[in-house]
């Protein structure tokens, strides 16, 4: 077996916002990396990516082989390629953590958010995939399973705020250039392409693709994620998403009808308590989360902690995470130390 120092790890998407986010969360936990390969597709195969002080050539994964040696495989590469891609991995005796929504709802795969349940994680070396939850579903879980241990849950109501970076950076890409042409006077030369409509100075009701009941596809994961990570089958939770004009940062207004009572106050000290959380919360003096505040931050931050009196034993809260880190790319690196039996380390908060 090698020693883990001596890791060889594979990142699929590395060129991705998520992907690229991955390599420098790497390096940030000194994670022990000995070899790391990253891999893209044909279009952004031959990009340099800088880690710990050297650079790394991006290749295309065209031939199964170049897998040949990889310990441990962080996808960030959609959900139709990792249909393809995991299976490949897991079978060739590699850890698979895959950040798309291929595998989530598969019975066979744990679905993990290391805070919550980490029992799920397989021990390394294990041939397996890990799905990694929906960004928006990781930051809220963060901040109701708490309550919920301490007084039950009857239901959820969440409406989100996504920042573009959930759809990758051509959406990125596309709000900057919606906004330098709309402020020079140009908004006649706004052309949407990743999104149906403009996004800049606007909100979209609408994330990934309509069902026939009127839903997208986002409010579903949100709603079969959290039942399946909770363990609560019959949990009453509905979901609608935007997408704002954001950079980074996704935000969630949460609505729990708890079993039992729980002041605000009970709330912020569990919430306080919390790994993974930090609680801000003094609206008098206008402190609460903002996405502006958040983007680079490792914790899923919570304010606007208060009473829903339209309901027995309500609560009101707002969320706010870094939907690249949290959401996505620290937590597939999060699951890896977990199998690995290893605690992360971040040096830019050390220092």
């Amino acid at each position: 077996m090698k020693k883990i120092k001596d890791l060889c790890v594979g990142i699929f998407g590395a060129t991705g916002a998520v992907g690229k986010e991955m390599v420098s969360i790497l390096e940030e936990r000194d994670f022990p990396v000995g070899e790391l390969r990253l891999f893209a597709t044909e279009r952004s195969a031959g990009e340099k990516i800088s880690f710990r002080g050297r650079s790394i050539t991006v290749s295309s994964f065209d031939d199964p082989e170049k897998a040949t040696g990889i310990d441990i495989a962080l996808l960030s590469a959609g959900a139709t390629p990792s249909l393809e891609i995991s299976p490949l991995l897991r079978d060739k005796g590699i850890l698979v953590i895959d950040n798309s929504s291929a595998f989530r709802m598969d019975p066979a795969v744990p679905l993990v958010v290391p805070e919550i349940n980490p029992s799920r994680i397989p021990a390394y070396p294990a041939g397996a995939i890990i799905a990694n939850p929906n960004c928006a579903t990781i930051q809220m879980l963060l901040a109701i399973k708490p309550l919920i241990d301490a007084a039950g849950a009857k239901r959820v109501v969440v409406t989100t705020f996504q920042s573009v970076s959930g759809t990758g950076k051509d959406a990125m890409e596309e709000l900057a250039s919606q906004l330098s042409l709309i402020l020079n006077g140009r908004i006649s030369d706004v052309v949407p392409t990743v999104y149906p409509h403009q996004i800049a100075f606007n909100v979209l009701p609408h994330i990934d693709s309509f069902l026939p009941d009127g839903y997208t596809k986002e409010e579903e994961k949100m709603v079969n994620e959290t039942r399946k990570i909770l363990e609560m089958d019959h949990l009453r939770i509905t979901a609608t998403t935007v997408r704002v004009p954001v950079m980074i940062g996704h935000s969630e207004a949460v609505n729990i009808e708890l079993e039992r009572d729980l002041s605000p106050e009970t709330a912020r000290k569990i919430l306080q308590k919390t790994r993974g959380v930090k609680v801000l919360d003094n609206p008098l003096d206008c402190e609460y989360p903002l996405p502006m505040n958040v983007a680079g931050q490792d914790d899923v931050y919570v304010g606007r902690i208060r009473r829903d009196f339209s309901v027995d034993h309500g609560l009101n809260l707002w969320v706010v995470g870094d939907n690249l880190r949290k959401g996505a790319a620290l937590n597939a690196v999060q699951i890896a130390e977990c199998s690995l039996g290893i605690s992360g380390r971040n040096r830019k908060k050390d220092e």
